[in-house]
């Protein structure tokens, strides 16, 4: 076997320059890179593509594979390098969440104009951070709150609130950090297209993330009912009724939103699911309250189409149109990632309050 001494290894390196990776060509080919010269196989795995594709080694111990052209987007990769599957150690742009199954790197492949989620030169609003206790939980818990541009401007101005969650092995930061929530709004504030209003992003755990799912909606409910919505109405100038207040999630957050939406009509008069995980047959339990008064202003479904929760999100749609209940169910292409619930959200928005 042949074996790189440490001395050499420092000699590849000084003469080579940093390794890039990823490296974005102008015509959208994307190379990865990785110095790893005792390594016997190097794959990667990434929402661009089906499956692995295997990384070739050079006389210098770099494995390296070029792809595309690709899409502009951004993607999530991952690679595996001797059966360890682990982020690539030149890009420092990582995606990290409430448990370790969810870190990968970031690929951004840029187009020629800004997309919708890029930052443009608009006003923008601020990210803030809170902690509070929530006697609910019996735990200290941090929340986001997106504020639109305009908010400390003018003092007299009270706005509606978008309560949006994420989805499992995430965070109440994924949103902006992934989702770029904040740019989306700016972007669509400065074109016209949507009002101006605020978003709470609270952690979507009622229980340890890892722990299982059993009991984590009903005890995320009562955080979100008997604290966060208080603490958010005590600190925030916000209208408190279910005209100016909406509520979505994406994956595990849709399913939490879809069931905490439709049983309490007379909190959230908007209500979003995004890639939900959610049984169509446990909601139907909640259908007969959304009727008459507490008829819902809009209740919005979307799923891709290659998400393996696209059966779910059908099925619900069925029954919601047998209940005779007014909804909209967004069918697009797309898998479950970021992707799509960027794209969701940029429609979802327009359509509140």
């Amino acid at each position: 076997m042949k074996v790189i001494c440490t001395g050499c290894f420092a000699a590849i390196l000084w003469a080579q320059g940093p390794v890039r990776s990823p490296e974005v060509a102008p015509d959208r080919r994307v190379t990865f890179r990785v110095l790893a010269p005792n390594a016997s196989q190097v794959s990667l795995t990434g929402e661009f593509q089906h499956g692995s594709k295997a990384l070739e080694k050079n006389e210098q111990g770099i494995w390296s594979i070029t792809i595309g052209p690709l899409e502009p987007e951004i993607y999530n990769y991952n690679l595996t390098i001797d059966a360890v599957r682990t982020i690539d150690p030149n890009n420092p742009n990582v995606k990290t969440g409430s448990t370790p199954s969810t870190i990968a790197s970031i690929l951004e492949v840029p187009d020629g104009q800004p997309a919708f989620y890029d930052v443009r030169n608009v006003p923008h609003g601020e990210i803030r951070m809170h902690w509070y206790e929530s006697k609910a939980l019996h735990s200290t818990r941090r929340l986001t709150v997106y504020t639109p541009p305009d908010y400390d401007r003018d003092a007299r101005s009270r706005y509606a609130v978008l309560y949006l969650f994420h989805g499992a092995n995430a965070d109440e930061t994924a949103w902006t950090r992934l989702g770029r929530v904040n740019l989306i709004l700016d972007n669509l504030l400065a074109s016209g297209r949507c009002k101006p209003f605020l978003v709470v992003m609270p952690f979507g755990y009622g229980v340890p993330p890892g722990s299982g799912n059993s009991g984590n909606t009903a005890a995320f409910s009562r955080d979100l009912l008997e604290d966060v919505l208080p603490f958010i109405e005590a600190h925030y100038r916000v209208a408190g009724d279910r005209d100016h207040r909406a509520i979505a999630g994406l994956s595990m957050g849709g399913g939490e939103a879809l069931e905490i939406g439709l049983r309490r009509p007379d909190l959230f008069g908007f209500v979003g699911g995004f890639s939900a995980a959610s049984s169509g047959a446990y909601l139907q339990q909640t259908f007969s309250g959304v009727s008459g008064e507490r008829k819902l202003r809009l209740l919005w479904i979307g799923c891709g189409k290659d998400d393996t929760l696209f059966g779910a999100s059908e099925h619900l749609s069925k029954l919601l149109d047998e209940a005779h209940i007014t909804h909209t169910f967004r069918q697009s292409d797309g898998a479950h990632t970021w992707m799509v619930w960027r794209r969701y959200l940029n429609e979802f928005a327009p359509l509140l309050f």
